[in-house]
């Protein structure tokens, strides 16, 4: 048994929208937990296979791409969201676009690059414990984690949250548009035959169309405290 495995580990997993992000920060400030967001990683490599003018599809360069690229998140010092570095350069802003979200379901369907982000994932599991949010936290990486979450919510609502973010930065964008792409995502994600998104077996389920915040995070805290 590895020193790490005795760390408890919270995985939130779920679709695009669901509020895992949100709810997962909320989730570790109040346990004091580590966090993981490994969607932030998928969207790091999609960002700076871009930078280089990649092809999406072409694996072999992609999964270079994925074991060469230096990650590192850094807290911000006036409370706002951790900072992203790839390769040395803040790209958070770059890394919350659609097309950001769109390249890093992209390449997270192509085995070998799932396997290269795999031990970096693993790295976050520290004391005094960790949130990690994503797509296959508790079916793929941390599949003994103790507590398991699965967020979802309406694609016409993920859609109404994603539209109030992105017109919130002064980003020109459609709601029709922006759930189809949410519903093409969905479809491309639970589909994929490496880690496709779905629910744990023994995964909470939460349905948060509807629900305010603090709602989801009392529920979500609720699992791991019962």
């Amino acid at each position: 048994m590895s020193p790490s495995s005795s760390v408890p580990v919270l995985t939130i997993d779920g679709p695009s929208g669901s509020g895992k992000g949100t709810i997962s920060r909320r989730v570790a400030e109040t346990l004091g937990w580590r966090l993981l967001d490994s969607g932030a990683l998928y969207r790091a490599v999609g960002y700076a296979a871009g930078a280089e003018g990649l092809d999406l599809s072409d694996a072999e360069a992609i999964t270079r791409c994925a074991e060469e690229t230096r990650i590192r998140f850094q807290a911000a010092t006036d409370g706002s969201d951790t900072h992203v570095l790839v390769n040395g350069h803040d790209a958070t802003d770059e890394l919350r676009t659609e097309t950001a979200g769109a390249a890093a379901s992209a390449i997270a369907s192509i085995p070998s690059v799932r396997q290269a982000l795999v031990d970096m994932q693993l790295a976050f599991r520290k004391a005094p414990g960790l949130v990690a949010d994503g797509r296959d936290m508790g079916t793929v990486i941390f599949p003994d984690a103790p507590f398991k979450v699965f967020l979802t919510a309406s694609a016409a609502e993920r859609a109404q949250r994603r539209y109030k973010q992105l017109k919130e930065k002064g980003l020109g964008v459609t709601l029709a548009t922006l759930q189809r792409e949410i519903e093409a995502r969905d479809a491309r994600d639970a589909s994929r035959t490496v880690a496709p998104l779905k629910p744990a077996a023994d995964a909470v389920f939460i349905d948060t169309t509807g629900m305010g915040i603090d709602d989801v995070v009392a529920k979500v805290l609720a699992v791991v405290r019962s």
